[in-house]
């Protein structure tokens, strides 16, 4: 794998804010809905989520530039420092012999046996451990795996099925719970990181962004909408359409609403326990797109006859 600081195109000085400025800006420009005709967009996207798990991971990060980890997040051996000099060769590291002793000598270093040695003893304990009922909840687990989903605010409220690619190469789909909220993290168990040492494996853990609606701004429960309407409207009076999350409802808007004013939907916002939240509507007074002699001459003896009162 690639450096993680070339594949999100920051320094290594880099704050962690822009860090998560760069991960956010490349996650979106490859994510798989946004490239369904690019067949390498998936692997771009796993690449950048591979690189933000260990730079957007603080101890990661600084495991990383210390060289303690690699670029897939795997620890780096470095032997035994300080121990050299006469007998180091081959079948050596560092003045350590790891060639077999006893029948089969002289068939040189494996690591397998070396670290069957190095874990052995602790893999021993956990398996009589697991010898009481527990099984392999004794092994250690597998790393779990951060992981972003944007959802829209409609499946924040609502919920919903994403399917998702994740890091690990798993494609799942994911059930969103009603009314998640923005940061909020969710926690899917045994999708993570496989264990080396036969435990379980680790989970996915999922953080939300709900994505800016282009019509309502959200304000705790209540979410506010500006809502253009004609200046016919705004004088005499009207029933119009006002979108909500479930769909478009009527709502009367009396004669001689000044633009600015504000209508409250109630119960049409957020859905929370204590109960949903409101649809506040602000008016919009919206002029014709061209002038209209019959509207200049109203408004010019409406004009003129406010001046003459004061």
């Amino acid at each position: 794998m690639r450096d993680p600081y070339s594949i999100l195109g920051i320094a290594r000085s880099a704050s962690d804010t822009d860090v998560k400025k760069a991960f956010r800006k490349l996650a979106k420009a490859y994510h798989p809905d946004q490239n369904k005709d690019d067949p390498k967009a998936q692997e771009k996207f796993a690449e950048v989520n591979a690189a933000y798990e260990i730079l957007g991971d603080k101890e990661k990060r600084a495991q990383f530039d210390r060289g303690e980890i690699d670029a897939e997040g795997k620890p780096r051996f470095h032997g035994f420092d300080g121990f050299s000099g006469a007998g180091a060769g081959r079948g050596q590291h560092g003045g350590f012999d790891f060639r077999r002793s006893g029948p089969g000598a002289g068939a040189g270093f494996d690591p397998q046996d070396f670290f069957s040695d190095l874990f052995g003893e602790a893999m021993r304990n956990a398996g009589r451990a697991g010898d009481t009922g527990r099984g392999r909840a004794h092994h250690p687990r597998g790393e779990d795996v951060k992981a972003d989903i944007t959802v829209t605010l409609e499946e924040a409220v609502h919920g919903g099925k994403r399917r998702i690619n994740f890091t690990t190469g798993r494609e799942v789909e994911v059930n969103l719970p009603k009314g998640v909220s923005d940061g909020k993290t969710i926690r899917l168990r045994g999708l993570g990181e496989p264990s080396p040492f036969g435990g379980e494996p680790g989970d996915v853990l999922l953080t939300v962004h709900v994505a800016p609606h282009p019509q309502f701004r959200v304000e705790g429960k209540n979410l506010r909408l500006r809502l253009p309407v004609p200046l016919a409207d705004a004088v005499l009076g009207a029933k119009v359409r006002v979108p909500t999350l479930d769909g478009a409802v009527n709502m009367t808007i009396p004669p001689m609403s000044s633009g600015g004013k504000s209508f409250r939907l109630r119960g049409k916002g957020i859905p929370e326990k204590d109960g949903p939240g409101d649809i506040i509507v602000t008016l919009d007074i919206v002029l014709p797109d061209a002038a209209d002699p019959a509207l200049d001459a109203l408004m010019r003896k409406w004009r003129e006859a406010a001046s003459a009162k004061s």
